[in-house]
């Protein structure tokens, strides 16, 4: 695969996903940053974009529920690269049904180059940087560049 870079904006896209014994976590953890989330575009799976709004009063555009597809609607919003950060507080001791769902996303945002934090000190880590509110470049897959070469094999 050939990348590319791109520009990571100073305003970012975050999605915010939490399974159902990691809520009060990433609700707590929402409060604390309150203020540095507010300046970026929010999403988040279903109960868990009702529960911060409910706690924070903060501005998210609400997903469906993770084991009903909110977890490939947020995959899907990072292939399209409207989604910059991911922070997914994820339960390693709760048997998730819909697990492939949850790998499926993490690849995702490998591929794809993102941040992730996965519990709340790797989301304080990320939004103390300095890259947090700033500008910054990264690679992602150059797809149109895959694409062509792709069709030059025909």
């Amino acid at each position: 695969m050939q990348y590319k870079k791109i520009s990571l904006p100073a305003n970012k896209s975050i999605a915010l996903v939490a399974h159902d014994n990691k809520k009060p976590d990433i609700v707590r953890w929402c409060e604390k940053h309150r203020d540095d989330l507010a300046n970026h575009k929010l999403y988040a799976t279903g109960t868990t974009g009702t529960v911060i709004n409910k706690a924070t009063g903060l501005e998210i555009e609400r997903l469906i529920s993770g084991p009903l597809g909110g977890d490939q609607q947020v995959g899907s919003l990072i292939t399209e690269g409207k989604v910059d950060f991911l922070i997914f507080f994820w339960d390693p001791f709760e048997p998730m049904p819909h697990d492939p769902d949850v790998k499926a996303l993490l690849r995702i945002a490998a591929v794809w180059n993102i941040p992730v934090a996965c519990n709340p000190i790797s989301a304080d880590f990320m939004v103390a940087s300095p890259l947090f509110n700033g500008e910054f470049e990264r690679y992602v897959p150059d797809y149109e560049g895959y694409m062509k070469a792709r069709a030059s094999l025909d």
